[in-house]
């Protein structure tokens, strides 16, 4: 299979036939990030309420200044490992959920990243296996790829995660785990 130009306009058509982040409310976020320069535990609360439902409430148990320092200190470093590392040592943020905090405040360099973004990488030859759970490690894998598919085809990265995103969600069949 190869990502291109059609898979990713129609898989971004379908983008809203799932049950992904809404980009707007993602854009919300960013917007508030670029003005602060950093997230409250409440604006990162809704972030990962938006990306896992289950999980969000391990948000809570952060003690507000390491919210605020940590999203701080991720604008801060340059690699993109260091970066999405920072956010997940806050309760809560594995590297789907810390990718959502990434793309929200520079959608052009990032993108939302999970099992179906994994899984269209995969079907494509990006990426060898199946995952489940995803590390840091995982995340500067997948970014890298959605980097060089966001340059050839002319999207930011944050358009190629939703579409990979969406292309999965179309074409698998079965449950996801």
């Amino acid at each position: 299979m190869e990502i291109d130009r059609e898979l990713v306009e129609e898989s971004l058509e379908y983008y809203g036939e799932t049950q992904g982040i809404l980009p707007e409310k993602l854009e919300e976020v960013g917007d508030k990030y670029r003005e602060q320069g950093f997230l409250t535990r409440e604006q990162l609360y809704k972030v990962a309420y938006m990306s896992s439902t289950r999980s969000a409430y391990h948000v809570k148990k952060n003690p507000e200044k390491f919210c605020r320092k940590v999203t701080e200190n991720s604008l801060k470093v340059k690699d993109d490992f260091s970066k999405i590392g920072l956010i997940t040592l806050l309760k809560g943020f594995k590297a789907p959920t810390a990718s959502c905090v990434l793309t929200a405040y520079n959608p052009e360099k990032h993108a939302v990243v999970d099992t179906r973004v994994w899984a269209t990488l995969e079907r494509a030859g990006k990426v060898d296996g199946r995952k489940e759970s995803f590390s840091p490690r995982d995340y500067v894998e997948m970014i890298e790829h959605i980097r060089e598919i966001s340059e050839k085809l002319g999207y930011t990265t944050e358009e190629i995660g939703y579409a990979l995103f969406a292309y999965d969600a179309k074409v698998r069949e079965g449950t996801l785990h």
